[in-house]
């Protein structure tokens, strides 16, 4: 490692979140908010309030819209998304002082990978759900669920935890960057979250460690200080 790495205890290693990290928007919910299917709204609740599991309400959620609006929600999202300020200067960054970086979405795969194309992210350091529009229904799939480490036992839906659990404790010192109940888990066992939104209310109401964070400038500040808060 060199430079700002050295402060580090083990090498570091990043898991980003998409929806409303990345992007500005929590891209799901806008569309939902923006097409209004009939009954999205009790399903968000029911995930933020954790009586539902992510897998089955990101599932039952777009079940209520029809296969042909692919086209419309895709365009729809990647003009709406918005990109966080400072995420090509961390990726830069990353880059510089080879610090891996992941995509750890919750978010679908048709619109994930349209809206990161500019970055010049590998494709096996994107991880998010998949779809299937050859229905009526849009129907979500799943091909990075849970592994037998999990505690959510198979409701991730795309189970971060699994990802995070490649990179060994011992030889990475590793960092959850995220703001939402899909980081929950996953920031349990990060050495690190910068966080925002309701994952900052769950790091004070656990006492995890974590950095609140506005832009992904004020994330690069801190891991150039080895992650301390001042």
């Amino acid at each position: 490692m060199s430079g700002s790495t050295s402060l580090f205890p083990r090498k570091p290693v990043l898991f980003c979140d998409f929806d409303g990290t990345i992007t500005m928007n929590d891209n799901i919910i806008a569309a939902m908010k923006h097409f209004n299917p009939q009954g999205w709204d009790a399903i968000v609740q029911e995930i933020i309030s954790e009586t539902k599991s992510v897998k089955q309400g990101v599932g039952e959620m777009f079940a209520l819209l029809p296969s042909s609006m692919k086209e419309e929600i895709k365009d729809y999202i990647i003009t709406n998304a918005g990109i966080r300020d400072g995420f090509p200067e961390l990726l830069a960054w990353c880059k510089a002082h080879d610090v891996p970086f992941y995509v750890t979405s919750g978010g679908i795969d048709f619109f994930v990978y349209p809206l990161l194309d500019p970055f010049g992210i590998p494709a096996d350091h994107i991880y998010c759900n998949g779809s299937d529009f050859s229905g009526d229904q849009i129907r979500i799939t799943w091909p990075h669920d849970c592994d037998e480490y999990c505690d959510n036992r198979g409701n991730c839906g795309m189970c971060k935890t699994a990802v995070i659990r490649r990179y060994s404790q011992d030889e990475y010192y590793r960092i959850l960057i995220g703001d939402s109940v899909t980081d929950f888990p996953g920031a349990k066992i990060v050495d690190l979250v910068f966080s925002r939104s309701h994952l900052t209310d769950k790091c004070r109401e656990l006492a995890l460690p974590h950095i609140p964070f506005g832009t992904f400038h004020d994330v690069i500040r801190h891991i150039e200080r080895g992650g301390i808060q001042s």
